[in-house]
């Protein structure tokens, strides 16, 4: 079971490798085999056709993706902080993972109900983050909301209106891309942190 598994990751590795080479449309199950020096009969033990590699792969990075922001938002204790640092790790982590972000943007004709799918569960899953940070922020006094969870949907959704300009447009460095994150976060979340009393009266 274990060397099955092994396999299994192996091919996976090698399809992400091919389908970032060639983009899902061009890439073949040939191509794959070819990447790990196989032959294609070895694929279809592990997986039935192209459809199903892709879709593995994305699951895949999803979860990587999933994994990488959940890690870095627990390390943060301050809810200012933890908003911060999701949306860097998000951001970052769509263009690292170029499989999963070309998912999410880009309507793939065969795998239409697979897209919207995967991208309606992880809109939800991203709402429900950003919710439990702004409700941690507003039982702290950080944040002042009447309702977290309406702020958490239209913090989403803006940062889905930022990722074409923010990566396909970017060719800088991460740490550009850290810095204009910065400044867009000034912009989007200055509004919900709370003020002291002695700013209002001055």
């Amino acid at each position: 079971m274990v060397k099955k598994d092994e396999t299994r990751m192996k091919i996976l590795a090698a399809a992400q490798d091919v389908f970032n080479r060639y983009g899902y449309g061009k890439s073949t199950v040939d191509d794959i085999a070819k990447e790990m020096g196989k032959g294609k009969s070895s694929i279809y033990y592990y997986f039935t056709s192209k459809e199903d590699i892709f879709k593995a792969v994305i699951e895949k990075e999803l979860q990587l993706m999933k994994s990488r922001i959940l890690a870095a938002v627990l390390q943060k204790k301050d809810s200012r902080e933890k908003l911060k640092v999701y949306v860097v790790e998000r951001m970052q982590g769509l263009k690292s993972l170029k499989n999963l972000y070309n998912v999410l943007r880009t309507e793939h004709p065969s795998q239409r109900d697979f897209v919207d799918q995967t991208r309606q569960q992880t809109d939800q899953e991203e709402i429900n983050v950003v919710a439990v940070i702004l409700d941690q922020g507003v039982e702290t006094g950080i944040f002042h909301l009447e309702d977290t969870y309406l702020t958490s949907i239209a913090i989403v959704t803006a940062l889905k209106g930022m990722e074409i300009p923010l990566l396909v447009a970017d060719s800088g460095s991460d740490h550009l891309l850290e810095q204009r994150l910065d400044r867009l976060l000034e912009v989007l979340f200055f509004g919900i942190i709370k003020r002291e009393s002695n700013h209002l009266k001055s």
